[in-house]
């Protein structure tokens, strides 16, 4: 059976006191809310990169469908408007006159229909264009929002840190010159025990599972040695006898 200086057993305590403490702050640097409204924000960044690419896509096609029916109505107008030179010159034969005039009416109608197409088109692009305006603020506004929150978590790592190397500190020193021997014992049981290898004996309570020993096991523990490591029967930890147990 493995063995270790009482006052070795004792100070174990203090060891698995600091050890507690860093496994807490680990487990909070893992769970910041920082870092699950960073999640979120990413979440909403993304729905709203997909919107802002949708959107800037549908400006830029209309964009193009308004430049194309200025074109198509600049065409119309400077064919009417050589049509209208020759009508005003008077040269020409009077059918062919006639047949300029009917174009002209053609070209008018024509001109007509092309505007009604440019008018709709950038009516469309304005809606659109504020609709972009609108979706590229929101992207912003949370561009900013997620810089703040990053922001804070970085500062909520860097004291989370800050304690655990302080502690860290600590620990070193608490299990400088412990039986080694004890340490890996202590350290094989925390690893299988969710971070608690040791734990004290008050009374007949295990501190580390909360149960109370039965008397034929607390009245084994009583007579071993005070050098000797005893186990908790129910949960396996090692039991650190204290003077007023």
């Amino acid at each position: 059976m493995t063995t270790a200086p009482a006052a070795d057993q004792r100070r174990l305590l203090d060891v698995q006191a600091l050890d507690t403490r860093l496994d807490q702050l680990a487990h909070k640097r893992r769970t910041l809310p920082e870092l699950a409204r960073l999640a979120e924000l990413d979440g909403q960044l993304e729905d709203l990169h997909t919107s802002l690419v949708t959107s800037r896509t549908a400006v830029s096609d209309l964009r193009r469908e308004v430049t194309k029916a200025e074109t198509d109505v600049e065409q119309v107008r400077n064919r009417a408007a050589r049509d209208q030179q020759r009508l005003d010159s008077g040269q020409g034969s009077a059918k062919d006159l006639q047949a300029i005039q009917h174009e002209l009416e053609s070209l008018a109608r024509r001109q007509g229909d092309l505007e009604e197409v440019e008018l709709e088109v950038m009516e469309r692009l304005e809606a659109h264009e504020t609709a972009l305006a609108e979706v590229t603020s929101a992207h912003d506004a949370l561009r900013a929002q997620r810089t703040e929150v990053e922001n804070a978590r970085d500062e909520a790592f860097a004291e989370v840190d800050r304690e655990i190397a302080r502690l860290g500190g600590e620990r070193a020193k608490a299990a400088d010159g412990l039986d080694s021997g004890l340490v890996t014992l202590y350290e094989r049981l925390r690893g299988q025990l969710g971070g608690s290898g040791a734990a004290a004996l008050r009374g007949r309570r295990c501190e580390g599972c909360r149960l109370e020993l039965n008397p034929l096991d607390l009245d084994a523990i009583k007579k071993q040695s005070d050098d000797q490591v005893v186990r908790c029967e129910e949960c396996g930890r090692i039991l650190v006898r204290l003077p007023e147990a």
